[in-house]
């Protein structure tokens, strides 16, 4: 058995775990990163990257089908359901260099390709290596949730990742879950030529601000997804091409390919937490603001650390324990100001409080301001006029932002930016945006805060007409 020491020994090799590992070996530190499995995590090969490739597929074919409302005549639009894994791939191929062990290796990281458990306190087992650190991080991420549905177990079915390397188009997807996953994967499917049904125990996208969820719904609706509410699967039966799901209230769904999407658990199994005095908990590992768990020389980050599921989370509690572990700098993390989005067309994104959420806390004192997509010259001439934005205000503040529409996932980076830095509306209001941008529409939901306080107030007018009548 071989054995080394380190600085900080990082589980994992996910968005996470690469961020420490990098940010700390550059910065000097002696660094350990272990992954018993792919370089780059679920992101890189089953989720964020894949995904969003399939879900350009979609798009391209659509708008194939859809041109003739810019003058370009209509096409069939057909897709070629092994070739566009062939594209999803060829993206992963792509970006995976960046997260690669000879990157990471080049950056000073010594990386071993084996799956750590711990030991003791300040020491990990992985393969024929002990490792014992200073500090240790765990980065594992989270895998997708397969619920104890009964005859799950004898009938064949895809979760996120086992979809990508489907070859086989299929003839009718069905798809256990109304989040963000399942509606993504519902609406590029529907774009490449299948039939789709969404089965869902309560309501899609039910995490969503429900008024901003339902232009979504009824877009995807439009294009031909069956969106099956308040349908909880308590069976499931059938084999390859021929599969059944009943739901409690007897209603069955009927379907040749069955896609999981019911969410995700932490990946804890192997780590045997227990030995190192930290604490687990459900959806993870027990951490404090600091992301330190119950053993305070281990931090947990990511999916493991609970909370939202997200890759710029990960991102962003690496941040965040690189300022504790390297410089010994008090740091917590926050979550006000993490923004999430969800790539449907239109585009679903939220940052800071929603409304529901904002009156609860606020009351009277909330303004909610909004500026519809169709008011926006760009987004006229894009045909890109469905949705809206709201922002929630207090005291001229906003503490949250809410937008449905043609690249909500971009528009709410501003949003993010100001709640990071209690910025105020006036400072929205005080940007120029260029013209015609679909970004203006950010400006304009700041200045539909100032109008009623500037055309409608009497006090202005007085001012105004002082001034015509007396300032020469």
């Amino acid at each position: 058995m071989n054995r080394i020491k380190t600085d900080i020994l990082i589980i994992g090799a996910g968005s996470g775990g690469l961020s420490v590992a990098a940010g700390a070996a550059q910065m000097g530190a002696d660094v350990v990163l272990l992954e018993g499995h792919k370089m780059g995590g679920d992101c890189l090969n089953y989720g964020c990257v894949p995904s969003k490739a399939l879900i350009a597929t979609g798009k391209a074919a659509y708008g194939q089908q859809h041109s003739a409302q810019y003058g370009v005549e209509n096409a069939p639009g057909d897709v070629d359901y092994a070739a566009a894994k062939d594209h999803v791939a060829d993206v992963i191929a792509q970006i995976a260099p960046v997260d690669s062990q000879e990157r990471f290796e080049g950056l000073g990281v010594k990386v071993i390709r084996k799956f750590g458990r711990f030991i003791s306190s300040d020491e990990v087992e992985a393969g024929d290596t002990i490792i014992k650190a200073r500090r240790i991080v765990i980065a594992t991420g989270s895998s997708p949730l397969v619920p104890p549905i009964p005859g799950l177990e004898t009938v064949p079915y895809e979760t996120n990742e086992t979809l990508f390397d489907l070859r086989q188009k299929p003839k009718h997807l069905l798809i256990i879950g109304g989040g963000p996953i399942g509606m993504e994967m519902a609406q590029a499917h529907i774009r490449m030529g299948m039939k789709v049904t969404v089965i869902e125990g309560e309501k899609a996208l039910g995490k969503d601000d429900p008024e901003l969820a339902a232009v979504v719904l009824n877009n995807l609706r439009d294009e031909g997804v069956v969106i099956e509410e308040g349908a909880l699967a308590s069976e499931i039966r059938g084999k390859k091409g021929a599969i059944e799901v009943e739901a409690k209230d007897g209603r069955v769904f009927k379907g040749s390919h069955l896609l999981i999407a019911v969410g995700r658990k932490a990946n804890t199994d192997r780590l045997d937490l227990e030995k190192a005095g930290v604490e687990p908990v459900r959806g993870g590992v027990k951490v404090d603001t600091s992301l330190r768990t119950t053993n305070r020389k281990i931090y947990a980050i990511g999916d493991v650390a609970g909370g939202l599921q997200f890759t710029h989370v990960a991102g962003y509690h690496a941040g965040v324990i690189i300022r504790s572990m390297l410089f010994g700098l008090p740091s917590k993390a926050k979550t006000h100001y993490i923004p999430w989005a969800t790539y449907t067309d239109p585009e679903l994104s939220q940052v800071g409080l929603t409304e529901a959420q904002a009156r609860a806390q606020h009351g009277d004192k909330l303004e909610v301001v909004r500026f519809h997509y169709n008011h926006n010259d760009r987004a006229i001439a894009e045909r890109k006029t469905k949705g809206f934005i709201k922002v929630m205000v207090v005291k001229g503040r906003p503490i949250g932002a809410s937008i449905v529409g043609y690249q909500a996932g971009e528009l709410i980076n501003l949003w993010a930016l100001a709640l990071a830095n209690t910025m105020k509306m006036s400072q929205i209001a005080a940007m120029v945006a260029p013209y015609p941008t679909i970004g203006e529409i950010n400006k304009r939901a700041a200045g539909a805060y100032f109008s009623p306080r500037l055309f409608e107030s009497d006090m202005v007018k007085r001012v105004v007409g002082f001034v015509q009548r007396f300032v020469p």
